[in-house]
Parts: structure tokens; sequence; C-alpha cells
């Protein structure tokens, strides 16, 4: 918005970005506190990445054409 007017966000998609962002962090963080096992714990990592860059791609441009998609 602020280079180009391609993009339009509102509040909503802020507070979703914000929302997505605190929560895989919020995760990340309890996940490296109670998982002891290294191996476990970068697989749980990786899988928890993946999840967040589908969703957000999903949210962004419709990958999946989901219904909340965002068209």
């Amino acid at each position: 918005m602020q280079f180009t007017n391609e993009v339009k966000w509102n509040l909503m998609d802020f507070v979703i970005a914000g929302f997505l962002l605190i929560g895989t962090g919020l995760i990340f963080d309890f996940a490296y506190r109670k998982i002891k096992n290294k191996k476990i714990l970068i697989a749980f990592c990786a899988a928890l990445l993946l999840l967040f860059f589908l969703i957000w791609a999903e949210l962004a441009v419709g990958i999946f054409g989901s219904p909340f998609s965002g068209s």
C-alpha cells in the first residue's frame, strides 16, 4: 500500500497477519521448551513452518481455492 496500489489491506488483514505471526512464534517457543529430543523438535518446527507458509499463501492468493482465501 505504501509503494503500489495493487495491495489493499484493511484492518482485519493486519489482525490476521499479526495473529499468524504471534501464534506461530508462541508455538515455536512452547515446543522449544517442552520437546527435549532435538530431532523431534526440528521435525515439529519444520512442519509448523510449512503449515504457516501454506496458510499465509492461501490467505494471500488462494492456492487451494478455499472460501476464506480472500477472493
